[in-house]
C-alpha cells in the first residue's frame, strides 16, 4: 500500500528505471581518481521498485532474479540513501527497505544507483522530510555518479564525473534489446583497465557528440545508431572477451547498432521497432552468448512514487 507525505504513511513504493549510455566519453584520470565524463544517459523501461516501511531500525531485503547478488548491509546504496537523508534531518533511520529487483545486477545499467535514488525518494515521502529537488539531487551526487540521473530519468547529459545533469530533448521512442551476461564486471576494474589501455596516450577531453544529440532530438534511430559510442567498451572487452560474441550475435540478427552498456557486461542493441526487438532477443537467446535478453524502450520516467 502506497502512502502519502507524513508520518501517517504505512509504506511508500517508488519505481525507478535502468539506464543505457548512448554516449560515454571518458577523459584521463583526475588526481582524485575519478574521470571527467560526457555521459549521455537514456532511461529505459526496465524497473526496480523500492518499498519503504516504518521499522525500528534500518533493514534491507531484496527479491527478484538476481536478488542473491544484492548486498543487504549498509554498502547497499538504498541503505546509504536512507542514512544520508535521516542524518541531514536529524531523525532516526528506522525503515525497512524492500527492493523488488528487475534491473540486471552489476550489469552497467545503474541498478544499484537506481535503488539509491528510489530509496531516497521513498524515505523522503515516508518521513515527510519535504526535501527540495536540489537537496535530493545533492544527496544523490554524494552517493554516486549515476544516482542523480536515476532520480531524474528521461534523457540527460552528465558532465563532471557524470553527476552534473542537463536535460536532453528526445523526439521519439527508441527500441532496445539488452543481453544480460553471466556474472558482473566491477566498474572500478573497468576504469582501471581503461587507464591501463590508454597509458602514455593523449586522452582527449570528453565532449558530447552533436550528431548524437541531433539524432535523439529528431527521434531518428538510424542516425542514433551511427552516433552511439562508449569509451569503456575496449576495456570491458579486454576484461571479458566473450562479450564480442554477444555483440556479433545481436548485429548478425539485424540490430542497428551494438555496444557495451556503461562499464558492462550487459550489452545493448538498438533496433528499429518492436518486431526487430523480438527477433534480436530470440537470436541472442539462441546464440548461447548471454544469460537473458530483455526488451525495453526509451526514454522512461525517473524515480516515481506509485
Amino acid at each position: 500500500m502506497s502512502g502519502t507525505v507524513g508520518t501517517a504513511a504505512r509504506s511508500v513504493t517508488v519505481r525507478v528505471p535502468a539506464k543505457v549510455n548512448a554516449q560515454l566519453a571518458v577523459g584521463a584520470a583526475r588526481p582524485d581518481g575519478f574521470h571527467d565524463l560526457a555521459n549521455v544517459f537514456l532511461a529505459v523501461g526496465l524497473y526496480d521498485e523500492v518499498t519503504a516501511t516504518p521499522a525500528d531500525e534500518l533493514t534491507v531485503t531484496c527479491s527478484g532474479p538476481d536478488a542473491a547478488q544484492v548486498p543487504l548491509d549498509t554498502t547497499n546504496l538504498a541503505a546509504r540513501a536512507a542514512l544520508a537523508l535521516a542524518e541531514r534531518h536529524g531523525i532516526a533511520p528506522g525503515v525497512h527497505l524492500h527492493i523488488d529487483k528487475d534491473i540486471p545486477v552489476a550489469g552497467g545499467m545503474a541498478g544499484g544507483s537506481a535503488d539509491g535514488a528510489a530509496a531516497l525518494l521513498a524515505c523522503d515521502t515516508l518521513w515527510g522530510t519535504r526535501a527540495t529537488r536540489e537537496e535530493l539531487l545533492g544527496i544523490c551526487a554524494e552517493l554516486g555518479s549515476d544516482v542523480p540521473f536515476s532520480l531524474v530519468g528521461g534523457a540527460a547529459l552528465g558532465v563532471g564525473r557524470g553527476e552534473q545533469l542537463t536535460p536532453v530533448e528526445v523526439g521519439g521512442t527508441f527500441h532496445w534489446v539488452f543481453a544480460v551476461a553471466d556474472g558482473g564486471l566491477s566498474t572500478p576494474a573497468v576504469y582501471g583497465e581503461f587507464d591501463r589501455l590508454t597509458a602514455g596516450t593523449d586522452v582527449p577531453a570528453p565532449a558530447a557528440s552533436q550528431a548524437l544529440l541531433d539524432a535523439l532530438r529528431s527521434g531518428d534511430s538510424g542516425a542514433l545508431a551511427v552516433a552511439l559510442s562508449n569509451d569503456l567498451q575496449a576495456a570491458a572487452l579486454s576484461l571479458r572477451p566473450s562479450l564480442a560474441g554477444t555483440l556479433a550475435a545481436g548485429t548478425g540478427a539485424g540490430a542497428l547498432a551494438a555496444l557495451v552498456s556503461g562499464s558492462g557486461p550487459t550489452t545493448a542493441f538498438l533496433v528499429a521497432d518492436e518486431g526487430a526487438a523480438r527477433k534480436v532477443a530470440d537470436a541472442l537467446l539462441g546464440s548461447g552468448t548471454c544469460r537473458n535478453a530483455r526488451i525495453a524502450v526509451s526514454p522512461a520516467p525517473g524515480a516515481t512514487v506509485l
